[in-house]
């Protein structure tokens, strides 16, 4: 195991909240639980540590950081811009292939709203398939960064029935809006979106 497959079964632990915020990242305790030797667990690390999902502190080493309210507004700020854009430029770049697929996932939601583990599951891949179809790699790249960010978040946006029911039907209108090829709609529909994702995750706090 190298240090890019132990860097995303890091992730993937942090995903899954068997590691989180606060707990250390001890080079020992990693090798061993992986079966590896510490040079691909250092490696695995600095590259966490690039991103944003590992920090040091004094007397503690390594640890998965802990995001306060300021870097949470922070976050979502930028996903309003960021992921507003995308939905603005997918209006303009989008291919009928791509439009259906987004159209696709948001009856198949539809009928998920019941199911949060599902939608949550299917809600990433929205904004994956969102962002790809703005046809910018740099754009998809960033938004890429704040999606892991957003790991270190406990819980979801998703927790209650009437949200994952409202969530949809907001994608919904962002899809209709890129269909239309009304970029200024679709990026006003998406940045609502994310501003109404925003007003949930602090009422969380």
């Amino acid at each position: 195991m190298n240090g890019s497959e132990i860097y995303h079964r890091l992730i993937g632990l942090i995903e899954e909240r068997t590691l989180k915020p606060g707990d250390r990242l001890r080079e020992a305790d990693l090798a061993e639980t992986f079966g590896v030797s510490r040079t691909p667990i250092r490696e695995g690390l600095k590259r966490l540590e690039a991103q944003g999902l590992a920090v040091h502190e004094p007397n503690r080493g390594m640890v998965v950081p802990t995001l306060d309210h300021n870097q949470i507004n922070e976050v979502y700020f930028m996903r309003e811009v960021l992921e507003g854009t995308a939905a603005g430029l997918a209006a303009k770049h989008a291919s009928k292939p791509e439009i259906e697929i987004l159209q696709d996932l948001v009856v198949a939601d539809r009928q998920r709203i019941a199911d949060k583990d599902s939608l949550v599951r299917s809600n990433r891949e929205f904004h994956r398939r969102l962002c790809l179809a703005s046809h910018n790699r740099y754009l998809v790249d960033q938004i890429e960064h704040l999606r892991l960010s957003l790991i270190l978040m406990a819980g979801t946006t998703l927790d209650t029935p009437e949200r994952r029911e409202t969530a949809v039907e907001e994608h919904a209108a962002i899809v209709n809006a890129i269909a239309d090829g009304n970029p200024d709609t679709a990026e006003a529909a998406a940045r609502l979106h994310i501003a109404h994702a925003h007003k949930t995750r602090l009422q969380q706090i």
